[in-house]
């Protein structure tokens, strides 16, 4: 697309720190085009190399343990009830009845009609004399597909952050960004942001997804992060999990370096989470092993980093138990919610 002359883009604040306080569509595109080339082999050669990491048996019981503290526990499926929303707080508030001391999730993850039921349930908990620290977060923004209206989007973000959520997880419109229209994509980041500010003036916490399976190359990938930062993302997150590739260990490395490098140049740290087909532990400590690697250990905090997840924390305890009492338990031993 040939610009005739710059438009003007909604303000925000990192972009302006970054571009200058002249913000068009313009500079955005100039910036997001001049930005380097990603060399596939390279980031697909680092990405296995850090997959053969192994870590100390010492050390295993602490990576099964963050993986649980830094989990999104996730049901977004449309048969979904206040019952298993009920169910689903209940899991993320003691995984596993056998052992007190198992970690809570960092969160749980709902459609956004779905988010009165979860914060009742927490609160329940709290009115018993308990805190959980578990967040509440709701996709937003006409999840997954993101077709919808802008005027649709930010009632639907509204509308949960009113509810109680705690965290807004929105998809950006695939569609504008490979068309080239960035500005269109920034300008509804930006006023998503803005649609997660609460009545006190604080704001939800607003994590992107790019549905990185849909984006076709590395390079639109890199792109897509930065405009997400750019626009005022919290996070960056990989996939919605209903698209096929969802998260997958290269793209993350990708995302993360952008972390990096955005932490470089501003001090700014922003989290990440990748989504959908990590099902294992074992494939779960290598993204904590490319987490440390990349962006240091400082980031293996529910703050900056959460695994979008429904199935893998079943797993992650039955190798804490394992880890635990030396022998597996049989299938009953977790929850299918």
């Amino acid at each position: 697309m040939t610009l005739d002359h710059p438009v003007a883009l909604a303000p925000a604040d990192r972009a302006v720190q970054l571009l200058g306080g002249d913000l068009t569509e313009k500079a955005l595109r100039l910036h997001l085009d001049g930005l380097s080339g990603v060399d596939a082999v390279g980031l697909e050669q680092r990405a296995a190399g850090l997959s053969t990491r192994s870590i100390k048996t010492s050390s295993k019981a602490w990576a099964l343990d963050t993986i649980i503290r830094t989990c999104d526990l996730t049901s977004l499926e449309g048969a979904d009830t206040p019952g298993t929303i009920r169910s689903l707080v209940a899991k993320a508030v003691t995984p596993d009845a056998t052992d007190p001391e198992t970690p809570r999730v960092a969160a749980v993850c709902v459609y956004g009609d779905m988010v009165p039921y979860a914060v009742e349930a927490l609160g329940s908990l709290h009115a018993a004399g308990g805190e959980s620290g578990i967040q509440v977060a709701a996709v937003a923004t006409a999840f997954p597909s993101g077709r919808a209206s802008l005027a649709i989007k930010l009632a639907d973000t509204r509308e949960a952050v009113a509810a109680g959520a705690d965290e807004i997880d929105m998809v950006i419109d695939r569609g504008a960004f490979l068309a080239g229209s960035f500005a269109v994509v920034f300008d509804q980041i930006v006023a998503v942001k803005e649609a997660c500010r609460r009545t006190d003036g604080t704001y939800a916490h607003l994590k992107v997804i790019l549905e990185t399976g849909e984006l076709q190359t590395y390079d639109n990938v890199k792109r897509a992060s930065w405009l997400a930062i750019l626009a005022g993302a919290d996070f960056i997150k990989t996939s919605t999990g209903k698209v096929s590739p969802a998260a997958t260990l290269p793209v993350t490395l990708l995302m993360l370096e952008v972390i990096r490098d955005w932490h470089r140049l501003t001090g700014e740290k922003i989290g990440m989470k990748p989504a959908g087909g990590i099902r294992a532990s074992k494939d779960a400590v290598r993204y904590l092993v490319t987490v440390a690697e990349t962006v240091g250990e400082e980031w293996l905090t529910p703050q900056l980093w959460r695994f979008g997840a429904s199935s893998l924390l079943n797993d992650v305890l039955l190798q804490r138990q394992k880890l635990r009492t030396g022998h597996y338990s049989g299938p009953d031993y977790v929850t299918v919610n």
